[in-house]
């Protein structure tokens, strides 16, 4: 009676297995902590950029002291994040003599017809844009001076102002960097997982241990087993790279953005499951068809090609291409958490995307099951999909 039960749960403690057997191997330790290491590294990076303050040194000779002196004072203004000093230069020659020393980072001069920034040998971005916005400003300033008007007179009407027809525009750089996130997390996962499946079922087969597994327990539940064993370890890593992700956030001036981004990461762990789980089933076949390691690369191609597909698509795509592309498996899995984080998604949307996720993983998983039981046990060499599939039980 006993045995019988332990055959029904044989799934069970394939799964207790894999996870066990992966959670204490060092390597699995030491790349999580190496990725949550990554992550605190790059908010930390992304909080010292966002606080820290250009500082620019300008140049200028007599003629142009004037105008220079509106751009250190009004610099602020255009960039809360740059402060210009002036530096004021005799002529020309002491102006070259400077950039040359690099006491000065850039030579504010007239030219026919404007004005001229000269640096030595690179420009300092924050530094240009701001001279030019300040140079308009003043020139604009007295040129309406000039015949009898003002600035806002002359510039009325040619305002341009940005929108979105789906989402908040307020949010969307910030969608765009955690929409990166999770994209590059769900791929990082089934490549990494996939392939350790791929290569623990090689393994099992070519030592010929699943012969001995394959007549203990059914093979379904190997299958199960390993899938959901692989597919709890990813979820556990993912949750921790989340967490310390969002928390990481907080510190950050984007830290107003958490509250707002808990909803999408929660969406995202729904179809990362659904997405891994059909992967998962996929990387498993592949293992199955392959008899030796070396076959490994043939077998997976596909499927390799299929999580490029969905990498770059997750990444590229836009406008309607996106849209169509959040209902279409497995390419969902990454494009409907994206598009959630942009805003401007109805309610039954994801709800949509899900299933037609759910009901693709159910559909690979019954195929897999089915391959990977009639290629398993073949180990003459690699076995072609037509072979497993006509394989009798």
């Amino acid at each position: 009676m006993s045995t019988t039960h332990d055959r029904e749960r044989a799934w069970l403690l394939v799964t207790r297995r894999e996870v066990v057997s992966r959670i204490t191997d060092k390597s699995f330790l030491i790349g999580t902590v190496l990725m949550v290491a990554m992550i605190v590294g790059f908010i930390g990076f992304t909080a010292w950029q966002e606080e820290r303050t250009d500082e620019a040194t300008l140049g200028a000779t007599p003629e142009a002291v004037a105008m220079a002196q509106a751009v250190a004072d009004t610099a602020p203004e255009v960039d809360d994040k740059l402060e210009v000093r002036l530096v004021e230069l005799e002529d020309d020659a002491a102006a070259r003599a400077a950039l040359e020393a690099d006491e000065v980072d850039a030579w504010l001069h007239p030219v026919d017809g404007g004005w001229q920034l000269t640096s030595e040998s690179s420009e300092q971005d924050s530094l240009t844009d701001a001279t030019r916005v300040v140079v308009r400003q003043q020139v604009l300033a007295e040129n309406a001076s000039g015949v009898g008007t003002t600035v806002e007179e002359l510039e009325a009407g040619s305002t341009v102002s940005t929108g979105f027809l789906r989402g908040d525009a307020e949010k969307a750089a910030v969608a765009d960097a955690v929409g990166f996130v999770f994209v590059f997390l769900f791929y990082f996962a089934a490549l990494v997982f996939g392939m350790q499946l791929a290569s623990s079922v090689i393994e099992e087969k070519q030592s010929r241990i699943v012969e001995i597994i394959a007549a203990a327990i059914p093979l379904r539940h190997l299958l199960a087993g390993k899938i959901l064993g692989n597919t709890a370890l990813a979820l556990i890593q993912l949750l921790v790279y989340l967490a310390v992700g969002l928390v990481g956030l907080t510190f950050t001036p984007y830290k107003s953005y958490v509250p707002a981004l808990s909803g999408p990461a929660a969406w995202f762990l729904a179809f990362f499951l659904a997405g891994f789980v059909a992967l998962a089933c996929l990387w498993a076949v592949a293992g199955s068809l392959a008899s030796r390691t070396e076959d490994l690369q043939a077998t997976s191609t596909p499927l390799t090609m299929l999580m490029l597909v969905m990498f770059f698509g997750g990444l590229s795509l836009d406008g309607r291409g996106q849209v169509i592309a959040s209902f279409v498996p497995p390419v969902s899995a990454v494009v409907m958490p994206k598009r959630i984080l942009a805003g401007g998604v109805e309610w039954w949307e994801p709800l949509v995307a899900l299933g037609l996720l759910a009901a693709f993983a159910l559909v690979t998983v019954w195929l897999g099951e089915r391959l990977y039981r009639r290629a398993l046990l073949q180990t003459g060499g690699r076995v072609s999909l037509r072979q497993a599939w006509s394989t009798p039980e």
